[in-house]
């Protein structure tokens, strides 16, 4: 009877932590002196749950038009078991975003995949950046530089970025908050200035473009707090040289849960903003024609003194990825100015307005 028991509290043990599924990494404050360590964290970070790197970035044409573009990849680490050592077993989840924005075409042209890790058909190896989604890829090279590779049937992709500044580790030496908690945080480091070259293929024409993008990387296992409904974002490279982030976290009711603004001036000196010191103000609306929800596309942001007027190149920029990460979220091209005058381009991201953002 004893073993018999014993046997039956086995079972409901290995089946609840089969229930429970694999412990992720938390993020947790760097130590004092510590910092984010290359090029290694160029790399992925498997333990975590969830992990990404963001190209965004303006692109001109030999016509003189500007092209806004955006590519990314994601990783996801599901609840299956690490230890598994089945390469069928879908431990990993590598995703992927592109898209153009075009004024010419009136709306953003983009695609979407999603592949398990394995086989060598998708991966995001450790190390340093080299992440690859069937036939799209992002390499990082030893001079810094990136390759990207998207080929998508509305438009391709085969552009190299080449840093021209030092990476920008965001709000504490890379420990960037998300929330009130000290675990809703993510590592997270900027590339901006990156300067482009290649061709892009679009509208069944193919042309050499030149340009200048950004690049965020970051991964954590908990971002937001629960009562979060999403967030806007933006990384603006500045005409002065210099760059600047801000992020705002928005609760149900639409209120400001979090923010925080990073800004590099000309001259290298960086100034972090408090939460308090953060202010996205919506001056204009759009509303999509195809989920009916309503974007501020036209913003005015206030870090600490400094007011910017944030306008987008073109009013549709919605991003409809349901087939990949389930999100629907708008994220496009925009001008900045500060005093009445142009100060830069930039990229901004805005989710949770059709539904509550989930990661």
């Amino acid at each position: 009877m004893l073993r018999r028991l014993l046997l039956a509290f086995t079972i409901v043990l290995s089946a609840f932590a089969h229930a429970a599924g694999p412990q992720f990494t938390p993020v947790t404050p760097l130590p004092p002196g510590a910092a984010l360590s290359f090029p290694k964290d160029y790399g992925a970070h498997p333990g975590y749950k969830t992990e990404w790197w963001y190209v965004t970035g303006w692109i001109n044409t030999p016509d003189g038009k500007p092209l806004g573009f955006q590519v990314t990849f994601f990783r996801s680490a599901t609840g299956h078991d690490r230890a598994n050592p089945s390469q069928f077993a879908p431990k990993q989840l590598i995703i992927g975003h592109a898209a153009i924005s075009d004024p010419a075409n009136g709306k953003l042209l983009h695609d979407q995949r999603s592949a398990r890790e394995g086989f060598g058909l998708s991966y995001a190896r450790t190390g340093d950046t080299d992440v690859k989604l069937e036939d799209w890829h992002m390499l990082r090279s030893a001079d810094g530089s990136y390759t990207v590779h998207v080929d998508s049937a509305q438009f391709k992709f085969d552009l190299n970025l080449k840093p021209t500044q030092a990476v920008l580790p965001e709000d504490d030496r890379g420990y960037s908050r998300k929330g009130p908690r000290p675990g809703q945080a993510s590592y997270y480091y900027s590339e901006p200035h990156l300067q482009v070259s290649g061709n892009i293929t679009h509208r069944g024409k193919p042309a050499a473009v030149t340009g200048s993008a950004w690049l965020d990387h970051e991964w954590f296992s908990e971002y937001v707090d629960p009562n979060a409904n999403g967030w806007d974002w933006i990384g603006a490279n500045l005409s002065d040289g210099g760059a600047m982030m801000a992020f705002q976290i928005r609760g149900k009711t639409g209120a400001k849960l979090w923010a925080h603004a990073t800004w590099r001036d000309a001259s290298g000196k960086i100034t972090q903003f408090a939460p308090d010191q953060v202010k996205f103000t919506p001056q204009r609306r759009w509303r999509s024609p195809r989920t009916n929800a309503e974007y501020p596309v036209a913003t005015q942001l206030t870090t600490g003194n400094t007011v910017w007027d944030i306008v987008p190149l073109q009013d549709d920029q919605e991003l409809d990825s349901r087939r990949s990460t389930g999100a629907v979220y708008w994220e496009g091209a925009v001008t900045l100015s500060r005093d009445g005058k142009p100060a830069g381009r930039a990229y901004l991201e805005l989710t949770g307005y059709v539904r509550a953002m989930k990661l």
